[in-house]
């Protein structure tokens, strides 16, 4: 199991604006960035919109392109 948290919070002209946050400690049964990225999404939900994905190793950011949301997965 791979423990990871999620940050979620709105954007304001691309950038994370931070007016409001939600935080989640979620755990995967696969250690893969598309599972971990699958349950984010779920979590926050952004299943069924397209995103971008940008995977930094430590730092895994979703940026959905219909919405001014954004979502921070970091792992423990």
């Amino acid at each position: 199991m791979q423990k990871f948290n999620i940050e979620l919070t709105d954007t304001f002209d691309g950038e994370s604006n931070y007016s409001w946050v939600r935080r989640e400690t979620l755990e995967s049964n696969k250690n893969t960035t598309r599972s971990i990225v699958r349950a984010a999404k779920k979590w926050c939900g952004f299943t069924g919109l397209r995103s971008e994905i940008e995977n930094y190793g430590d730092l895994i950011v979703i940026r959905p392109r219909e919405i001014n949301q954004v979502a921070f997965v970091t792992f423990d």
